[in-house]
């Protein structure tokens, strides 16, 4: 496979993650998504964890993903990278609901029927001409295709090096080739821990820690690409024009049939649940449509209509308020399983940052149908809420 540009190497991971200051002077502000008027346009439904009801609206603007440096076209187009993924897909299928042209790129095809208005391309982002043919004529990348968040693949570095580092800094350069004027890169709020509980954190508060204390190479290559999209924001484009790019640092994603976290407990196999670390601690979650808003928000804010207010910026996503984990999880295994749910709770830091714990799951009667399943001793049962205070 080829990259263009810089190479992406491991070594880049002695670089300090530290987000370049936005020029602009602009400060944005935020968490609740209903408790401003952005403009005149249809409502945006914002859904919250407790029920997946609407429990509030965003007044905004249908968003047009247009493109400064090209003629507009009868309809906008947009590659969303990882677009097989849970995440990827319902983003594609939300901006096609709204006229725009979708590609949809990722090694594996979606599990869900590709809806009419998107393409779905299977390809690798560390291809470097596969993507720049992808690229073609789009007026926006999204780039939420990324490695080693969980299961086995978070053991192989290099994999995750290649995909997290190598595969973004392709997209970064595909865009300035191909003239693309907007990035949105999904990051992760893992950038910003260390192991220790977050109290009330924003955007100012809670800067990406240095390399050598996240906890996983998965946070730390997430740290190091999203160093790479700030610093791109305001890079040159082949044809003229700037690429405008922006982070959104999401908390753990739930909704309709997402099966990392649910997977996880093996709900579905009636198995038990094991609860790592802290029981009284409190995390963040975001509801998949919520993440899907934020991301069209974030485009929208890169665009000279709306006075590319989200030029360089990182904002944190998730529902605007804490759960504890355990307490959320038990009664959804208890629900979906005829096994009464219980818990084992053990402490991380005793257990050392850089272990995974191999559990093996007897998956039926037969002796033979074994699995090993591989849980990481991360973030969300150490985490406190992170309070946005930002708004695109």
């Amino acid at each position: 496979m080829k990259e263009n540009g810089s190479p992406c190497v491991a070594n880049q991971l002695t670089c300090a993650c530290l987000l370049e200051p936005d020029t602009s002077g602009r400060r944005v502000q935020t968490n609740d998504p209903g408790s401003r008027t952005r403009g005149r346009g249809t409502a945006v439904p914002v859904r919250h964890r407790a029920s997946g009801a609407v429990g509030a609206w965003c007044s905004v603007a249908s968003p047009r993903l247009e493109s400064s440096q090209q003629p507009r076209r009868a309809r906008e187009k947009a590659l969303v990278t990882g677009g097989g993924g849970f995440f990827g897909f319902r983003l594609g299928r939300a901006l096609a609901r709204r006229g725009t042209s979708v590609i949809l790129m990722d090694l594996h095809k979606p599990y869900w029927e590709v809806p009419e208005g998107v393409i779905f391309l299977q390809g690798d982002i560390r291809d470097y001409d596969t993507l720049y043919k992808a690229c073609a004529e789009v007026d926006c990348v999204f780039h939420t295709a990324s490695c080693g968040m969980s299961g086995p693949e978070q053991l192989r570095k290099e994999l995750v090096e290649s995909v997290n580092i190598g595969g973004t800094n392709n997209v970064i350069n595909v865009c300035c080739e191909q003239g693309i004027s907007r990035m949105v890169y999904t990051s992760t709020v893992n950038v910003v821990f260390a192991g220790k509980p977050i109290e009330d954190g924003d955007e100012d508060s809670a800067p990406c820690v240095p390399l050598d204390m996240h906890i996983d190479h998965y946070s730390r290559t997430k740290a190091v690409a999203e160093h790479m999209v700030i610093a791109a924001n305001g890079r040159s484009l082949k044809g003229g024009g700037l690429l405008r790019t922006c982070v959104l640092r999401p908390s753990g994603i739930y909704g309709p049939e997402e099966r990392r976290h649910l997977h996880r407990v093996n709900v579905e196999r009636k198995l038990f649940s094991f609860s790592f670390g802290d029981p009284n601690a409190r995390m963040n979650w975001v509801h998949v449509e919520n993440l899907v808003t934020a991301h069209v928000l974030a485009a929208e804010g890169l665009s000279p209509e709306r006075g590319c207010v989200a030029n360089g910026q990182a904002y944190f996503i998730n529902d605007g308020e804490s759960v504890n984990l355990f307490e959320w999880l038990i009664p959804l295994v208890s629900r979906s399983s005829s096994i009464r749910a219980w818990t084992l709770t053990t402490d991380t830091y005793r257990v050392g940052s850089d272990w995974s714990l191999r559990l093996l799951f007897p998956l039926s009667s037969s002796l033979k149908d074994w699995a090993t399943f591989f849980t990481p001793l991360s973030a969300p049962s150490h985490r406190s809420a992170e309070q946005c205070s930002r708004s695109i």
